[in-house]
């Protein structure tokens, strides 16, 4: 059956759980960062490190998926991934990138805006070998982003690594492999109101100091 456009069109919802004020707001956006973090994760939401990313091909043509955060502190947002992926290519081109994270039900977004840059090979290889034996096995099985015939190559890449590897828990870090942190310029602090007047508080770096503003909605 059909999704109605009028069935769509209808669906809404009325924030009200909070508010956010400046006077609210920590001086800093990676305190305010790890307070509203910390409420999330406090509250059970699950995944609540997914963020969404954005890239942009030399054509300037955009890209968006799905990532997770695996580490923050006041230089910046770390995410690890296959470097010759299309994001991987699309940030060796051009370094801008555009953060995401919404937990509905906080009724909160956060925007960030930044460069990233790759972090150390060593901080690389520290989370690598902190992942599950299988997950290390996945980062080498799958040539990510590239078109492959059927599912049944990635499953015997994986077969081959598990027989390669069987006697150790801890592979090589891949060549190709390993974590960017993003270096924010922006960010935005998103808390949904009532009437879709909602509550957006920005912080903008400017000279190394950060700039605090409220954005209409």
């Amino acid at each position: 059956m059909k999704v109605n456009n009028q069935t769509i069109a209808a669906l809404r919802e009325d924030y009200r759980a909070k508010t956010l004020e400046i006077t609210d707001v920590q001086a800093n956006p990676i305190q305010q960062f790890n307070e509203w973090l910390q409420e999330a994760l406090d509250s059970q939401i699950k995944e609540a490190n997914a963020m969404t990313i954005a890239t942009v091909d030399a054509q300037g043509k955009p890209a968006a998926r799905i990532v997770l955060l695996k580490g923050f502190d006041e230089n910046g947002f770390i995410f690890y991934t296959n470097y010759d992926s299309r994001k991987g290519q699309e940030l060796a081109a051009n370094p801008n990138i555009a953060v995401v994270f919404f937990w509905k039900d906080l009724e909160r977004q956060i925007r960030i805006e930044g460069i990233v840059e790759k972090v150390a090979p060593e901080i690389s290889l520290n989370y690598f070998h902190s992942r599950p034996k299988g997950s290390q096995i996945g980062a080498w099985a799958s040539p990510q982003s590239q078109v492959i015939p059927d599912r049944s190559i990635l499953e015997q890449n994986v077969i081959d690594l598990r027989k390669k590897y069987r006697d150790v828990d801890k592979l090589p870090i891949p060549a190709h492999w390993g974590g960017y942190q993003i270096k924010p310029t922006f960010l935005e602090f998103w808390q949904g109101r009532s009437s879709r007047l909602h509550d957006r508080i920005s912080y903008t770096l400017i000279e190394n100091e950060w700039k605090i503003e409220r954005l209409a909605p």
